[in-house]
């Protein structure tokens, strides 16, 4: 399949899949209010942060190593079955610990984290690393997308009021259960498990750990931040910080959704020793990454005010405040995500990205524990701006002189400043239509979107190299 096919189909997929959640929060905020959100949040956060264990690293580990090995059906299949044995014994821990923190630990939030035991135990069946690093992109999106479907519409069928939250994680963790069954069932006859030595199993577990501290790491700063705020400012504080980065954490999908793409792709040219292309697809993705990262930061930061009371009610208005600064962070995400999966990962450089995202954890933490005691969810905001520029900052200080910085930062300075020129456009129209209401969001939003669109095209019309997705 080519690679547009399956950078389509996978941003499909990871957009659908936090769009739902998206979807719903409307609803859920008006019938649970910021209590509720804020409970539910702390639940689904610790569930999540016991899943990035129990899979321990495969997300980027599963897909390099099958991408490096699927043109020889034996090492594929060896492999496959090495990495599976090695899930099973780390996840199936995992979930045990699981367990004693549902009956020992867990607060008020402890009935709806019960419910959420099928996230765990998805982790035992979930292949999507294999069939990603196989290039079928297609079974994973089409697969989760219809019973996602059926878990959104349960959330309006069924929960009424806040006694009802655990309804709502039952339902999207019996779906991510369902959805990794069916698609292991496209494994057939493409891939095929083969009993291996513990020693064959054991020597995955090493790179996988070494990866796993930098998802422990990216896990701080983008996960323990609601548990901090939870903790400190209180659960309404956090069910404002919680919808704000719900938005954001959506529209980042389209960045990690291009980036799993393009890792396998490049991980598999890496293996061939196609040098040249590798740094023309590097240099067509960062172009294209940073104009996309960059109309959704300005974007977010010109309408948030009217999109958050509009979208999950006048209880939620202070979200808007937080949103848009925190949208920003998607440049920096963007900008990382590019370096890390198509260079340091293929490259087996795996201690820059442990580096670099252990170097932003640090400091989430450090100005986390200084400002959301005084400020807040917006501390939370602070912290998270802080820690996305490190990650970039520190891949720069250890690579600068391998990749054209310089063209790269140069991409960032041209489309800020037609993102600011699309913020100030579509300022100037909502003082013409002040009244909040989604006619009048939708006016602003189109406006933004034509000043964009039209000054892209003309930069890349007068730069002739064309569109960033179209070249090479």
């Amino acid at each position: 399949m080519s690679t547009k096919k399956n950078v389509a189909y996978n941003v499909a997929y990871r957009i659908f899949s936090l769009l739902l959640p998206v979807i719903t929060a409307p609803y859920l905020s008006r019938v649970v209010g910021k209590a509720g959100i804020g409970i539910y949040s702390e639940a689904w956060t610790v569930s999540e942060l016991f899943c990035l264990v129990g899979m321990l690293g495969l997300a980027d580990y599963g897909v390099r190593t099958i991408a490096q090995a699927r043109d020889d059906r034996e090492k594929l299949d060896r492999t496959f079955s090495g990495i599976w044995q090695m899930q099973l014994l780390v996840a199936g821990v995992t979930l045990l610990f699981w367990f004693g923190y549902v009956f020992l630990v867990a607060g008020r939030e402890k009935y709806i984290a019960l419910h959420l035991t099928m996230m765990s135990v998805s982790c035992l069946c979930s292949f999507d690393w294999c069939l990603m690093g196989l290039d079928q992109f297609k079974p994973v999106a089409l697969r989760n997308t219809v019973v996602k479907l059926v878990a959104a519409a349960s959330v309006f069928i069924f929960i009424k009021n806040i006694d009802d939250l655990w309804i709502y994680g039952f339902a999207w963790s019996l779906a991510t259960l369902l959805g990794n069954l069916s698609c292991a069932l496209t494994l057939k006859g493409k891939v095929s498990y083969r009993r291996v030595s513990m020693k064959e199993t054991l020597k995955h577990l090493r790179p996988c750990a070494v990866l796993f501290i930098s998802v422990a790491a990216v896990s701080i700063f983008r996960k323990m931040d609601k548990v901090m705020v939870y903790n400190i400012a209180g659960e309404d504080q956090n069910g404002l910080y919680e919808n704000a980065e719900k938005i954001i954490y959506c529209l980042s999908g389209f960045i990690s959704a291009i980036g799993t793409v393009m890792m396998a792709k490049v991980s598999h040219m890496q293996e061939k020793g196609e040098t040249e292309k590798i740094a023309r697809n590097i240099d067509r993705s960062m172009d294209l990454v940073v104009c996309m990262v960059s109309a959704m930061a300005f974007g977010v930061a010109a309408v948030a005010d009217r999109f958050a009371p509009l979208f999950f009610g006048e209880e939620f208005r202070y979200s808007g405040v937080l949103m848009a600064p925190l949208g920003f962070t998607l440049i920096m995400i963007g900008f990382a995500n590019v370096v890390r999966t198509q260079v340091v990962l293929p490259q087996k450089r795996d201690h820059i990205f442990v580096k670099s995202v252990c170097g932003g954890a640090v400091v989430n933490l450090i100005v986390n524990g200084c400002l959301i005691p005084s400020m807040g969810s917006m501390g939370a905001v602070i912290g998270t701006l802080m820690a996305e520029l490190t990650v970039p900052v520190v891949q720069f200080i250890i690579l600068g002189k391998e990749l054209p910085y310089k063209r790269f930062i140069g991409y960032v300075g041209i489309y800020a400043v037609m993102g600011g020129i699309m913020l100030v456009c579509v300022r100037l129209i909502g003082r013409a239509f002040p009244a909040e209401s989604w006619l009048n969001l939708g006016i602003m939003t189109v406006t933004g979107v034509i000043a964009y669109g039209v000054m892209c095209l003309v930069w890349w019309k007068a730069s002739g190299k064309g569109i960033p997705l179209r070249r090479g």
